[in-house]
């Protein structure tokens, strides 16, 4: 555990390195926030409800999806392919701690640091509208879910980054890994919104566990009934990412030659 702790405080420590950088990105996701209300505002005028959802609902689940996505998702999304380009992975492999516990923790680490930066954040979001949890039973259903949904979007990451023991370069996957994920996962819009089949396309998909699911049950899209269903759902798709992480690596170390050593 020790171990662990010194992995992630290193990787905390990076983030208070470059605090300027995360209160200048702060100041753009207020900058967001404000043109996120603006434009549902300008989709609701002369509507009560869209779809059944009113105005004040969908702007709680705009700000908060967005909040949620700047506090959790990695800056940085994975350590593996700068370490694998650069070569470093040979000292990570004869660490006393996992090459993939390593990563994980490396990002809780930087999540962690990151959360007084967002907690600086949280009057605003008010201020543009987000409300308080439509019950009390879905605010702690709501925080319940958003343990398995960090441990999606880590997996996740991990399962990306590890690409890069084949190919080395990544960043145009990364960046398609984004526009894909932010889509599906109910980020940019509700999949309450979407057609028929896209949502149901979706709904099968890991993404919508750890943006959509947590955030519509916050608004109440998604009952305390049925939230137990969809806390159950995150919970598989975090043991079969963590399956596929393992079988991954095993390939993967396969590929790792260190020269000299």
């Amino acid at each position: 555990m020790r171990r662990l702790m010194a992995c992630g405080v290193a990787q905390a420590k990076t983030v208070f390195a470059y605090r300027f950088d995360y209160v200048t990105s702060l100041l753009g996701l207020l900058f967001q926030l404000y043109v996120l209300r603006a434009v549902w505002s300008s989709i609701y005028r002369g509507h009560d409800s869209v779809s059944g959802v009113n105005l004040s609902t969908m702007v709680t689940y705009a700000t908060l999806a967005s909040f949620q996505n700047w506090l959790l998702n990695p800056w940085q999304f994975s350590l593996i392919p700068d370490r694998v380009r650069e070569g470093r992975v040979a000292v990570d492999l004869v660490r006393p701690v996992g090459f993939v516990t390593q990563v994980v923790v490396a990002q809780v680490g930087r999540t962690a640091a990151t959360l007084p930066f967002g907690l600086l954040l949280v009057p605003a979001l008010a201020i543009l509208g987000a409300r308080t949890p439509v019950s009390a039973t879905a605010g702690f259903e709501y925080a319940l879910s958003l343990v398995p949904a960090y441990a999606i979007i880590t997996l996740l990451s991990v399962v990306v980054g590890m690409v890069s023991f084949w190919t080395i370069e990544l960043n145009g996957m990364i960046v398609i890994y984004w526009m894909i994920s932010q889509f599906l996962s109910g980020t940019m819009v509700p999949l309450w919104f979407m057609p028929s089949l896209l949502r149901d396309f979706a709904k099968i998909l890991p993404f919508q566990a750890f943006s959509y699911t947590p955030n519509a049950i916050y608004v109440g899209q998604i009952g305390a009934a049925d939230a137990i269903g969809a806390i159950a759902i995150q919970l598989v798709w975090v043991a079969l990412l963590y399956v596929l992480c393992v079988l991954i690596w095993r390939r993967a170390i396969r590929r790792v030659v260190i020269q000299g050593g």
